[in-house]
């Protein structure tokens, strides 16, 4: 995993995140992948842009989301690109869920847990606050702290 400095070819977003930190930067993120490892290099790799760092990527499939999720740094911006995307989002104790066209996004608050589910085909862009990032097992409710593994 490595971030490309001053990138002048098409970058894909499925594959490729691109991501924006301190100096509007934006660097693609060559090599990434959804393993420990590689998510412990990027994390160091961006370390110096803090709260303030953001990944952007594309998701495209279908179905429910397997996990929920919190960003304590910074706001999340899901965009519904093609499809029917569903967030589902615990505030003040009780699941809020906006449906979401081609077109439309949404705001995921700081510190607010979510679950994204792809209805049908679709495909989303995210723009992300990854710094300190939490993950949880989907279950039929969100999950609380105490709850966790």
């Amino acid at each position: 995993m490595r971030l490309v400095d001053h990138a002048t070819e098409a970058v894909d977003l499925r594959t490729t995140p691109v991501h924006l930190g301190r100096g509007s930067r934006a660097r693609p993120v060559e090599g990434f992948a959804w393993d420990p490892e590689v998510l412990h290099a990027y994390t160091a790799a961006v370390a110096e842009d803090g709260a303030e760092g953001r990944m952007v990527m594309i998701f495209d499939g279908e179905g429910p989301g397997d996990h929920w999720e919190c960003h304590p740094a910074g706001d999340e911006l899901v965009v519904c690109l093609s499809g029917s995307v569903a967030v589902t989002r615990e505030v003040g104790g009780v699941p809020d869920r906006v449906v979401l066209g081609p077109g439309e996004a949404t705001v995921n608050p700081a510190g607010v847990w979510h679950a994204v589910d792809l209805e049908g085909p679709a495909s989303l862009l995210s723009v992300t606050a990854t710094l300190g990032t939490e993950h949880r097992p989907r279950t039929a409710t969100t999950p609380r702290p105490e709850e966790a593994p």
